[in-house]
């Protein structure tokens, strides 16, 4: 019999355990089920046990780790993250990676990785962001007036060029 590749041909894995319950639900054995196939004993067992709760057993389940949040919740956090850090009880509008996980934790009782987290930011249309690093109550005007008249009055100029300093290596 020939082998037949099904690795990651879902369609063509869906198939098979189609065929395979339509011919369980004829009364063959699992073991010729299994060899007809080309399955193990064990799929074949799994298959027999599906069908017998289920009709539609033979569908496509989903791969991998569901998903960990719905298109609502998703939505729900973009909100809440556009309205601000201070208005979900941080104490100040600095979003890090940390305070989004806690907020994750808290609003859907999910916890995420801090990279799990960028991950989600990111699909959401979320980039990081550089602070300005400057303060809030900084006072542009102030600071202007500042470097306009105290400024250079502080400021040293050189002192001018005299007589060669004692270390010099001139001979002048």
């Amino acid at each position: 019999m020939a082998t037949v590749k099904y690795k990651r041909d879902l369609k063509a894995l869906e198939q098979r355990r189609r065929k395979g319950m339509r011919i369980l639900a004829r009364g063959v054995t699992q073991a010729e089920v299994a060899r007809a196939l080309d399955v193990s004993r064990q799929t074949a067992s799994t298959w027999a046990r599906a069908a017998a709760g289920d009709a539609q057993a033979w569908r496509r389940k989903p791969l991998g780790r569901p998903a960990g949040l719905s298109a609502a919740e998703k939505s729900r956090l973009a909100k809440r993250l556009v309205a601000g850090a201070v208005a979900c009880g941080f104490p100040t509008e600095l979003w890090t990676l940390a305070r989004v996980g806690a907020l994750l934790e808290v609003q859907f009782g999910r916890v995420y990785s801090t990279t799990q987290v960028w991950r989600l930011l990111r699909g959401l249309g979320f980039s990081s962001q550089r602070p300005t690093g400057r303060a809030i109550q900084r006072n542009e005007p102030a600071i202007l007036a500042w470097k306009k008249q105290r400024w250079p009055a502080q400021k040293r100029s050189a002192a001018p060029k005299a007589a060669p300093s004692s270390s010099s290596t001139s001979r002048d």
